[in-house]
């Protein structure tokens, strides 16, 4: 089966121009990344407004080398919101957040549950409410049942209306909350942990498709950015219609993020303007029409 397919997280900054290629074989024709931590404290807000440039800038191009549409969601990540050193970044986020393709507010949310993570998740639920964004929350890793339902207060209060609003890294035990809620629920789909395609498929089958987003997540970690596409072979061997498939890959993060009246799903010039199929290796010509980015291109060194 062709398909289309958007991940509405995915950290492709992690990740390799191989990876690309084999995203747009698979489907693959947007993507949006949230900003995240990198696997050790950044030490001052410079570091944060480098990494935020290279979101908007430098990634977006290097996605569309390989025929992809790259958005970006911008915030303090709640790991990083206990850093009294990253507080300043608070200060750095209405900035971008009046960029072309920053299509939320996030991540944002909780990590341990702290006073700190509490201020600054109040704080960037408010900038998304000024700046007319949706919100990417990051529900904990640990006690994930009662953070899950501390979020969803905090969304309560905050005045954001909860369809512009998405709680993710979900499970069984959490997705019942924010389904009644009216907020959208998320999912990681891992290799072996969190929450993996079949646990999905059984999650919709009870709950049903409407306001359902299927990720990869796919960062330096153990993942894999074609978890989306392994999500929807699955939805299919499960009985899910093509049109099933197509609401939960493509229409729900394009109703979600479309929200932010940003997003850019126009084909890539130089790629077909089919979902699938065989790409022939689109992206490989198109980086070397000599496109740069900034004197930069993805290419490195001549072909013989």
């Amino acid at each position: 089966m062709t398909m289309r397919i958007f991940d509405p997280h995915i950290h492709m900054s992690s990740r390799t121009t191989t990876d690309y290629l084999a995203m747009y074989d698979a489907g693959v024709r947007a993507v949006v990344e949230p900003s995240f931590w990198l696997g050790q404290p950044r030490t001052n807000p410079g570091s944060f407004a480098d990494y935020f440039d290279a979101l908007i800038g430098w990634e977006r191009f290097r996605a569309a080398q390989y025929g992809i549409r790259h958005h970006a969601t911008i915030g303090l990540n709640p790991k990083e919101a206990n850093n009294p050193r990253c507080r300043e970044v608070l200060g750095l986020l209405p900035r971008y957040l009046a960029k072309d393709g920053v299509v939320a507010v996030g991540e944002t949310g909780y990590d341990s549950m702290t006073p700190a993570e509490d201020e600054v998740f109040a704080a960037q639920l408010e900038l998304a409410l000024r700046h007319g964004l949706p919100a990417l929350v990051h529900t904990p890793h640990r006690d994930k049942a009662a953070g899950t339902l501390r979020t969803l207060d905090v969304v309560r209060e905050s005045g954001l209306a909860p369809e512009r609003v998405v709680v993710d890294h979900l499970n069984e035990m959490t997705v019942a909350a924010v389904a009644e809620s009216g907020c959208w629920m998320g999912f990681s789909i891992y290799p072996d942990t969190k929450m993996d395609e079949r646990r999905f498929v059984a999650i919709l089958r009870e709950y049903g498709t409407e306001r359902m987003l299927a990720n990869s997540a796919a960062d330096w970690g153990h993942s894999d950015p074609l978890k989306t596409r392994a999500t929807a072979e699955a939805m299919l061997d499960a009985g899910f219609t093509e049109h099933d498939v197509d609401v939960v890959l493509w229409q729900n993060p394009v109703a979600f993020y479309g929200q932010s009246g940003r997003l850019n799903l126009d084909p890539v010039p130089g790629f077909d303007t089919d979902a699938a199929g065989d790409s022939d290796a689109a992206g490989v010509s198109f980086a070397e029409t000599g496109a740069t980015f900034e004197g930069n291109s993805v290419l490195r060194g001549v072909r013989a």
